[in-house]
């Protein structure tokens, strides 16, 4: 980086001759008897007082098929399947196939019990069996079961140990499970099934009902998996059961509950494919002010002329669609609901792995995807939509003003204070900091009130893009992430990462582990808008996670991006004595931006197996000295790049945020001020239940 200023066991296969010896000895009796001599005798000889010939040798083992289906009540298509034996071998590596159903023909010889797992980005299933054939299916709750036998509560400890995996034990955990599940099967009309080998299609029926009904999760720590079962209600209120693998019992749903009218799988996948229909069309075909297929056009929603883009919204009318203060359309400035309708580069995006996260009170849903461009880059996010009569339509979430809560786990990699390298786990609250045409900040503070009763102030601050968290005292802390918890990596540094992260905030007390355990994964966060101009009213919005903030027992346990070893020493050298990267006079010739690659132009970062990556990367640092206020550090500031998931190296130019903001050159705002400072940068990326990921590498120094 710099700134500029399971295969296959292979069979070993006998020589011919020795096949061929057997065979003659399959006819006849090899080498003595009766007959005397040397040599092959190929008929018994006549006097009838030989030796009887010998047995023919037993058939060699046949090949075993396990089959099963994979899927969460949506299949869990293009996914691994890794399948390992008794002596963790991989005996077979597939994919499922777009049902979920996957087919591994195992090896002659194979030996039980199996561990079955079944992977697709950073979410991964897990199943078992004790026969090494029929039927294993792999959904959230065999992975419960399967924790539930792990020592640790991480399934893929059985791997290499798999004695716990007996046909006592799975049906031990089975009836456990389906005792918890009781109030659900009742309200659904649903009969208690065996997870692990009864009858599963993902079509909304039988098992796949209950799986639609259910939202589930399991977590391992190191020490057990923290699992929680959570039913997608009428009324939208969570209810909900959390346990640990390691727990004797599993405890059970209260009765009568009453589970929402969820749309079938293939009602949801049918949204996805008519939203992949309107964008395999031209944008010429999308919008009528496009004046070719490529570059961008800007408009509104009587703009959005192709019928299969008209009807995805409420009543065939994209005007019916409110999102955060946004309707359909395009500006210059690349704003608006749903503006990659506008733009040719979004030609060819598809659209899928949906499904119901949970109902609201109004009965409309809310939905996570997947999207993925024509080059293979993917992410994911959420969406409102409205059952009309068997079709899903889009609707948005009626704000006026963006904002998100989304569970945050970060790992703090301090390149010049390793000691004090650090996890911190809790809650972004991003709160756009929206301007009015003169650059100065619409709201005077947003109220947030947590699902624990708390509640925090956020307040604008020049030069960011979100509000930030205010002290008790008034004073602005710099970040909008409500830090629950933090340890520091090394179990040798004392203290806590609060002690010397002044600009951090944690609560006070932090949370333990075991508080954690108990936050419900899907909380409801109430954000209360205060306007500058005090004459107009207070505005009220409230938005539920999909998981709550993990343990740092969890956090521990993920994989993330990381710099190559030739960058970490590169940026170690230029930033050891002072802590930041601080920019010279800006010119054409050497631009001050931020170039993340390595030497050569090679990969910036490296994303190892199992780990997001990044789709977002932030530069964070200071203005020039005394450009705010004389004789004081500059303003901070953050600036940000979208990259694709298949995307390793990035450029980041400056951007000014507010009439406040100096760390942009005067003469050109694309780059760094002379005298502004980068003192860290941050991976981000989030998965299916928006739990953002971040890998911030710290070049400022920690005493």
């Amino acid at each position: 980086m710099g700134v500029t200023p399971s295969e296959f066991p292979s069979f070993v296969r006998r020589p011919v001759w020795l096949a061929s010896t057997a065979l003659v000895c399959a006819l006849s009796a090899c080498g003595g008897g009766g007959g005397g001599g040397g040599g092959f005798a190929l008929l018994p000889t006549s006097s009838g007082n030989g030796a009887a010939p010998a047995p023919a040798p037993a058939p060699a083992p046949a090949a075993t098929v396990l089959t099963g289906v994979a899927a969460t009540g949506a299949p869990f298509a293009g996914a691994v399947v890794r399948v390992t034996d008794a002596g963790g071998q991989v005996v077979c590596s597939t994919e499922t196939q777009a049902q979920g159903g996957y087919s591994c023909v195992l090896p002659a010889g194979t030996q039980a019990p199996l561990l079955v797992r079944v992977s697709r980005d950073d979410e991964v299933l897990y199943s078992a069996a004790v026969k090494v054939e029929g039927t294993a299916n792999v959904t959230p709750l065999t992975t419960v079961v399967v924790s539930r036998l792990a020592p640790d509560g991480n399934p893929d400890s059985l791997t290499a140990s798999p004695a716990p995996i007996t046909a006592e034990a799975l049906a031990r955990q089975v009836a456990q499970l389906n005792a918890a599940l009781q109030p659900v099967l009742v309200a659904l009309g649903v009969s208690a099934a065996n997870p692990l080998t009864d009858t599963l299609v993902a079509d909304g029926t039988g098992q796949d009902k209950l799986l639609d009904a259910l939202s589930v999760s399991s977590r391992a720590d190191g020490t057990a998996a923290n699992i929680e079962i959570t039913v997608k209600t009428a009324d939208g209120t969570p209810v909900a059961i959390s346990f640990r693998s390691s727990d004797a019992e599993i405890p059970a749903l209260p009765g009568n509950v009453q589970v929402a009218q969820l749309p079938p799988p293939d009602v949801v996948a049918a949204l996805m494919q008519r939203i992949t229909a309107c964008y395999a069309l031209p944008l010429t075909q999308r919008v009528g002010t496009a004046s070719s297929d490529s570059g961008a056009a800007v408009g509104g929603p009587a703009d959005v002329v192709a019928p299969a883009c008209r009807q995805l919204f409420l009543s065939d009318d994209p005007s019916t669609y409110y999102q955060s203060g946004q309707r359909v359309g395009r500006n210059a400035n690349n704003n608006g609901a749903w503006a990659s309708l506008f733009r040719g580069g979004a030609t060819g995006l598809t659209f899928g792995r949906g499904s119901v996260a949970f109902a609201r009170g109004n009965g409309d849903l809310v939905l996570s995807y997947r999207w993925e461009d024509a080059q293979g880059n993917s992410d994911f996010d959420t969406l409102a939509a409205r059952n009309v009569d068997g079709t899903l339509k889009l609707v948005g979430n009626g704000y006026d003003y963006a904002a998100s809560v989304t569970p945050y786990a970060q790992h703090r990699d301090l390149l010049n204070s390793p000691a004090y390298s650090s996890y911190g786990t809790g809650y972004d609250i991003n709160i756009n900091n929206r301007t009015d045409g003169s650059g100065n900040p619409v709201f005077s503070r947003v109220e947030v009130l947590t699902p624990s009763g708390k509640t925090l102030t956020y307040v604008p601050q020049a030069g960011l893009s979100f509000l930030v968290i205010q002290r008790g005292n008034g004073t602005p802390t710099g970040t909008s992430v409500l830090r629950v918890r933090g340890e520091y990596a090394s179990s040798t540094t004392a203290g806590n990462p609060a002690d010397r992260e002044s600009s951090l905030f944690f609560t006070n007390p932090q949370a333990s582990e075991e508080e954690i355990r108990a936050y419900g994964n899907q909380g409801r966060w109430t954000l209360t808008f205060f306007h500058a101009d005090t004459s107009k009213p207070s505005v009220e919005q409230s938005y539920r996670t999909l998981s709550r903030a993990l343990t740092i027992g969890e956090l521990r346990q993920l994989p993330m991006p990381s710099l190559p070893d030739s960058s970490r020493a590169e940026l170690i050298a230029e930033t050891a004595a002072t802590g930041y990267v601080l920019f010279g006079a800006p010119s054409q010739n050497e631009r001050n931006v931020v170039d993340l690659s390595a030497t050569g132009g090679t990969d910036g970062w490296i994303v190892p197996a199992g780990a997001l990556a990044p789709t977002s990367i932030t530069v964070y640092g200071y203005a020039p000295f005394g450009s705010t206020v004389a004789g004081q550090q500059g303003n901070r500031f953050n600036d940000s790049a979208t990259v694709r998931s298949t995307q390793r190296t990035v450029v980041i130019g400056c951007s000014s945020q507010s009439v406040g903001d100096k760390h942009c050159d005067a003469g050109d705002p694309t780059q760094y001020a002379q005298g502004t400072t980068i003192n860290s940068l941050q991976f981000y990326a989030r998965n299916a239940r928006q739990v953002g990921v971040s890998k911030l590498i710290g070049l400022y120094k920690l005493q």
